[in-house]
């Protein structure tokens, strides 16, 4: 008896009906890695090393087929198709776009969204906790989190009176987060402006439109295309000696002055044991989606020094990480 026939007699109804060229080789599964991402993103391979600690090993038990869209969102639905067409056993998408489009393409082969923003408000499950369907994984989605690290970079800086939002107009999770960040920005007093980007060519006329604005301070949100260009990012508040706040802690160790969210490596691990279970026969449908519990307050001694300013010692304190 195959391995594959194995777990459905024993998973009975609850186990999914994995389809896949695996079918020729009870040993090795094949496991769709997409992302509308690029392949020098650092956290790409975060849930293949985690996939590795639980047994599956890339070549031995399962393989890879990895589509990277490199931050140019018309390639999605092709790149989805294509995963589709190779009939993986399960697709583990990165961020909201990406399991969006494997979703439109597919309603049988499970897709495990490793960092979705908002999956219940984008439509990609039915419900957090019975997400039903053939999506589930994690979320980055939790209420008010713009308006957290407005009060963060308030702490800073005293007299903050505007600040940039640089988010993926593309994104509705990145939407979400701006909304709530000028909602906030009212109540705190702050003006809140819009940088837009979509995609790769677009940093350029977002920072020339900072320059116009002249904030206080600029805050990033978190997805992507962004993550993808934290370095650019980095550069240009530098160069303009604009304390930043963002939204995951590779940007504060690439040299942004705070970062304050959830620990992104953390949570890509998380989704390998989805992969995990669902290979192992459990139905995605049964799997609720999980969010966030903890964030990470990461400050930048370093960049705050440079820029002349004074971290208060109770931000100091309460801080997971400095960096000096």
């Amino acid at each position: 008896m195959r391995r594959r026939e194995l777990i459905m007699l024993l998973g009975g109804a609850a186990a999914w009906p994995l389809v896949s060229r695996a079918q020729q080789d009870s040993t090795r599964y094949i496991v769709g890695r997409f992302t509308a991402s690029s392949a020098i993103n650092p956290l790409v391979e975060e849930v293949t090393d985690a996939l590795r600690e639980l047994g599956w090993v890339e070549g031995k038990n399962i393989a890879f087929e990895r589509r990277y869209a490199e931050n140019y969102l018309e390639r999605l639905p092709e790149l989805a198709a294509d995963l589709v067409r190779l009939k993986v056993d399960v697709i583990l998408a990165d961020g909201t776009l990406a399991p969006l489009a494997a979703k439109r393409t597919t309603s049988t082969i499970p897709i495990v969204m490793t960092s979705a923003g908002d999956p219940l408000g984008s439509g990609l499950v039915a419900s957090l906790a019975q997400p039903g369907g053939n999506v589930t994984g994690m979320s980055l989605m939790v209420p008010d989190l713009g308006g957290k690290r407005l009060e963060l970079l308030k702490e800073v800086l005293p007299g903050l009176a505007r600040v940039a939002v640089l988010w993926n107009v593309a994104n509705p999770y990145s939407a979400i987060v701006f909304k709530e960040t000028q909602v906030a920005g009212q109540t705190l007093g702050i003006d809140v402006r819009s940088l837009e980007v979509r995609g790769p060519n677009d940093f350029d006329g977002a920072f020339e439109a900072a320059r116009r604005q002249r904030p206080d301070a600029l805050v990033t949100v978190e997805d992507p295309l962004t993550f993808d260009h934290r370095k650019l990012i980095a550069d240009f508040t530098a160069g303009q000696r604009l304390p930043s706040l963002h939204g995951a802690k590779e940007f504060a160790t690439g040299g942004g002055l705070i970062s304050y969210g959830t620990n992104l490596a953390t949570v890509f691990r998380h989704a390998a044991g989805y992969v995990d279970k669902i290979l192992k026969g459990a139905n995605p449908a049964d799997l609720p989606v999980q969010q966030p519990t903890k964030f990470d307050l990461v400050i930048n001694l370093t960049t705050a020094k440079a820029l002349g300013l004074q971290v208060p010692p109770s931000l100091l304190a309460r801080a997971d990480e400095v960096i000096e």
